[in-house]
């Protein structure tokens, strides 16, 4: 039976589950693991493959995707033992802008807003968290509430406090 080529797919999960036809770009994990860079920029035309590459890494390395070794079987990433230990291991922000459409730049920040309030919703089980201090429950709060008014400094700062509060979570960054 051939495999369908999924255009326009551009979530790894789901393309790897409907056994559509992937050209296995894992070797791109190792590469980007082992020059261990603080910042990372992908740039690549439209339509090249950056959002499915950002989705490919998320599943393997956040922990929303333990025991998910699955969608790597037959990949070349999954041959190296040493990978398939830390798949599925670390609590990762996935945040895409590939949706954020805007003729002007007040809509298109507050686009890239509602996107930072949808991640904090996304971990909103932080806030049961006991390795939080209340101080930071106050602030990540007030993030989750003030999406209208959300001043573009607090939006700067956020996506670096939500990274802070995993990290105490989790004790890994």
């Amino acid at each position: 039976m051939q495999k369908q080529v999924g255009i326009g797919k551009q979530d790894f999960a789901a393309l790897r589950e409907s056994q559509c036809f992937y050209i296995d770009k894992t070797d791109f994990i190792r590469q980007w693991w082992n020059y261990r860079d603080d910042v990372t920029l992908i740039t690549r035309p439209r339509r090249f493959g950056k959002t499915l590459n950002m989705s490919m890494l998320n599943c393997f390395f956040s922990n929303k995707y333990a025991d998910r070794g699955d969608l790597f079987e037959g990949l070349d990433i999954w041959k190296d033992s040493g990978y398939r230990q830390i798949q599925g291991t670390y609590p990762v922000l996935y945040l895409s802008f590939a949706s954020v459409k805007a003729d002007n730049v007040s809509d298109a920040k507050k686009q890239v807003k509602s996107r930072i309030v949808s991640l904090y919703q996304d971990f909103e089980y932080l806030l049961e968290n006991e390795k939080l201090m209340e101080s930071e429950k106050m602030a990540y709060r007030h993030i989750l509430t003030e999406m209208a008014e959300m001043d573009d400094v607090t939006a700067c700062d956020s996506l670096n406090y939500l990274c802070r509060y995993l990290e105490h979570a989790y004790g890994k960054k």
